[in-house]
């Protein structure tokens, strides 16, 4: 396995003379996906590295951070051409695709192997209260949007999208804070069945190196998406949520699947719901306040299907992780919740 994914490492130099040589979109984006797996896994093995000696906290919050860089790349891209619903359309699809399609799949793959698989209940239910606590800030602009008078709308629903994003960084901050300060112990698990190969530079370089190629990767993918998507008749939402999500996520999902097939689900959690907390507490504040500087500025204002589709997602996560433990079946109801969601998406004009 590990001699086929250095085989396809030379996707990656492929995929760039393509880009330069003009290949057809079609081509551009089937070899930057070929070249975009060997570099999550990379990403998952630097990140393994990293925390087996700095603890799973650190080492998930690695992982969320490099992994999501791509999509906040992405999305700065996307402003800058006027995209802002595919940004939107994006920032709920790797919501979603991180808690149901990503952790659900990582749970299967645990369950397969382990009966039942334990973690950390009170670093689990300090997560989901995070994850409620965002669901708020993305329904409240909606709702004001629906509900204030038609004259305020422009300039107020701006205005509070700002103060919200701030706020919302604000408490991503403290919850880092929790994590990795005041709580730390809540995030700590034995890490004595896993003895680091790598030195913490080289795992450091080896995952900056590796990150940065995906970015390269995943912006020659996601330029070639649209003309892909009008050949084969898909709309810019089904773009968004499921499409740019799945490829913004490939590091995460490799890396949460690897860690929970060793029962190490602490690990697992923080890389999944810490990368769906850091998407919605940070990415999209971070991408509104970029936005000001554009012509045409982003607000926090999502649509009721994508409202909708958050709000049931958290609230199957929290049911699921609530207990402190979880089994095969409940990952694979995650993963159906989420084939649910993301055919609605298919269908959704």
């Amino acid at each position: 396995m590990q001699t086929f994914l250095l085989a396809l490492l030379v996707f990656i130099p492929i995929t760039i003379a393509g880009s330069s040589l003009g290949f057809t979109p079609t081509w551009l984006f089937i070899l930057s996906a070929l070249a975009i797996i060997p570099l999550a896994k990379f990403i998952g093995d630097a990140t393994e590295e990293l925390s087996a000696k700095s603890g799973p906290a650190l080492g998930g919050l690695l992982n969320a951070t490099f992994g999501n860089a791509t999509e906040l790349l992405i999305g700065t891209f996307a402003l800058q051409a006027g995209l802002i619903e595919v940004v939107k359309a994006s920032i709920t699809g790797s919501l979603i695709g991180n808690l149901l399609l990503v952790l659900g799949t990582a749970i299967f793959a645990g369950g397969a192997r382990y009966k039942t698989l334990t973690f950390n209940r009170s670093a689990a239910q300090a997560s989901s209260s995070t994850l409620l606590l965002a669901v708020i800030a993305m329904t409240m602009p909606a709702i004001f949007f629906q509900t204030s008078p038609s004259m305020e709308r422009p300039v107020t629903t701006e205005s509070l999208s700002l103060c919200v994003s701030v706020l919302m960084i604000m408490s991503y901050l403290a919850s880092l804070w929790f994590a990795l300060r005041t709580h730390a112990h809540f995030y700590q698990v034995e890490m004595e069945d896993y003895e680091a190969k790598w030195s913490v530079r080289k795992g450091i370089i080896i995952l900056l190196l590796a990150t940065l190629a995906v970015g390269w990767m995943s912006d020659i993918l996601v330029r070639s998406i649209e003309p892909v998507a009008l050949r084969f008749g898909l709309t810019q939402l089904f773009i968004g949520v499921v499409v740019v999500a799945v490829v913004g996520n490939a590091a995460e999902h490799t890396s949460a699947i690897v860690m929970a097939a060793k029962n190490r689900m602490d690990l697992a959690l923080q890389i999944t719901i810490g990368s769906a907390t850091q998407i919605v507490m940070f990415v999209a504040p971070v991408l509104v306040l970029t936005s000001i500087v554009f012509a045409k500025p982003m607000n926090l204002v999502f649509n009721t299907f994508e409202l909708v589709a958050i709000i049931l997602s958290v609230l199957i996560v929290n049911q699921v992780v609530g207990d402190g433990e979880s089994n095969w079946f409940e990952g694979l109801q995650l993963i159906l919740a989420y084939a649910i969601i993301a055919a609605a998406f298919f269908l959704h004009s």
